[in-house]
C-alpha cells in the first residue's frame, strides 16, 4: 500500500493549561520552522485556550 503524504506532517497540539492531546493537524516543515501555537477549544478545560505542539505521532 501506498504511504500517505500527509502522514508525514502530522503535528500533536497539546493544551498549555491540561496537558491533553486534544487536536492533530499538518504544517509545512520547509516553510515554519519554529513550532506553533493556535488558539483552539478543550474539552477537558470547556473554554479556548492556546494548545502548543508537541511532535509527531
Amino acid at each position: 500500500m501506498a504511504k500517505s503524504k500527509y502522514s508525514e506532517n502530522l503535528i500533536r497540539l497539546k493544551c498549555a493549561t491540561c496537558g491533553n492531546v486534544n487536536y492533530f493537524t499538518r504544517k509545512n516543515k520547509k516553510k515554519t520552522e519554529r513550532k506553533i501555537s493556535l488558539s483552539k477549544f478543550c474539552s477537558t478545560c470547556r473554554e479556548h485556550t492556546t494548545h502548543k505542539e508537541s511532535g509527531k505521532r
